[in-house]
């Protein structure tokens, strides 16, 4: 008897406290201090109280799924599709899974600050997750929103823990699944297809537009450099006119006929070499026909 009471004895003393873990005293049910891993020893007859807490490890909770062998000790089991579904900003619904992954930062606070903390924590995170979704679209929620959810939830997430002083210390916030409605996955993804093929179609009248549209300015402004040096040439050719003309008319009013006699003998000489065959008349030639010297045919040609 007095062995079997020696082993009782030792076994309600001594205790062991694993590499992951720590060790909270209480005596009497007050805290009197937290132990490392290793082998330990207690007051028996339940004067000390001791909770293993995995300080250590990783925990996890699971938003609208669950997988086996999950290493939270405190996951609460719930309904998932009800955790899942959530209204956007928009008014639409979507189902959205993520993950919270925490760990107890602070053995003392976790266990006598609130009664369940695990239970809390999984409160907090579904209600800031749906105060996040709550803020974006649908679109936003299922295409380009999914990194700004995380980091705005884990924020929200992170100042209400350290606010209530739960111990505990939110690592990570990530969206699994998320995606419409079962009920409105065909309409979703019809839709989906619909603005898909927009942005193709945008893309390629935009590709068409970056083809067409440099080719064409080109051509306009090589048309308008055309036009411009025409322009030029043109009004260098006229001032040139006018400086010509200007001198003739200087010339002239000295001396009109050996101007006009200059002027006459310069255009003839332009004139004649573009003609073919030439017959000058004298101003006294009364007829064309002497020119031939008719005269001087025979009665045979005359005919």
């Amino acid at each position: 008897a007095i062995v079997i009471a020696g082993l009782g004895l030792l076994s309600s003393s001594v205790y062991s406290v694993g590499t992951e873990s720590v060790g909270v005293i209480q005596r009497f049910g007050k805290y009197t201090g937290t132990v490392d891993p290793g082998l330990r020893f207690k007051l028996p007859f339940g004067i000390d109280r001791v909770t293993i807490l995995p300080v250590k490890r990783q925990l996890k909770m699971e938003f609208g799924f669950r997988t086996g062998g999950a290493n939270d000790l405190y996951q609460i089991s719930r309904e998932q599709d009800r955790e899942a579904d959530m209204v956007t900003g928009d008014l639409n619904a979507a189902h959205v899974e993520w993950v919270v992954q925490y760990e107890i930062s602070d053995p003392e606070q976790f266990l006598f600050n609130l009664r369940e903390p695990a239970a809390t924590l999984r409160d907090l995170a579904e209600s800031v997750m749906r105060e996040v979704i709550g803020d974006r679209t649908v679109d936003e929620v299922l295409t380009i929103g999914r990194q700004g959810i995380e980091s705005a939830a884990i924020t929200k997430l992170t100042d209400l823990v350290q606010s209530l002083e739960m111990g505990l210390r939110v690592q990570q916030v990530q969206l699994k699944n998320v995606h419409p409605p079962s009920a409105v996955q065909a309409s979703f993804d019809e839709v989906n297809r619909a603005q898909q093929e927009r942005e193709e179609m945008i893309n390629q009248a935009n590709g068409e537009y970056n083809k067409v549209v440099p080719r064409a300015r080109g051509e306009a402004d090589r048309t308008i450099q055309g036009a411009e040096g025409y322009a030029v040439k043109r009004v260098n050719e006229a001032k040139g006119d006018i400086a010509r003309f200007s001198a003739l008319l200087e010339q002239y009013e000295k001396a009109p006929d050996v101007t006009r006699q200059r002027l006459y003998l310069e255009t003839i000489s332009e004139i004649l070499p573009q003609l073919g065959s030439k017959v000058i008349l004298d101003a006294d030639v009364q007829q064309f026909l002497p020119l031939m010297n008719l005269q001087q045919l025979s009665p045979e040609a005359k005919r």
